[in-house]
C-alpha cells in the first residue's frame, strides 16, 4: 500500500469492490465510517452498541456542556 492519500484511496477502493461489490461512484460517496462498518466483522465485540448507562452518560454531558 502506498503512503500517498491516491495510492491508500486505490487500495481501498478494490477492497471495497472486491469485498462488498462497491462501484467506483459508491465508494467515493461512502465516508469512512460507512466503509469501516460495512467492512467490519458482524460478529465482532469490537463495535458493540453502547450501553443504556453510557447513552445516559453522553446525554447528560451533552446537556451540561
Amino acid at each position: 500500500m502506498s503512503d500517498t492519500f491516491g495510492g491508500q484511496a486505490r487500495s481501498l477502493a478494490a477492497i471495497a469492490g472486491v469485498r462488498i461489490g462497491w462501484a467506483p461512484q459508491t465508494f467515493w460517496d461512502a465516508t469512512p465510517s460507512e466503509l469501516v462498518m460495512t467492512l467490519a466483522n458482524p460478529m465482532s465485540t469490537d463495535h458493540a452498541p453502547p450501553s443504556r448507562q453510557i447513552i445516559q452518560d453522553m446525554i447528560e454531558r451533552e446537556q451540561n456542556g
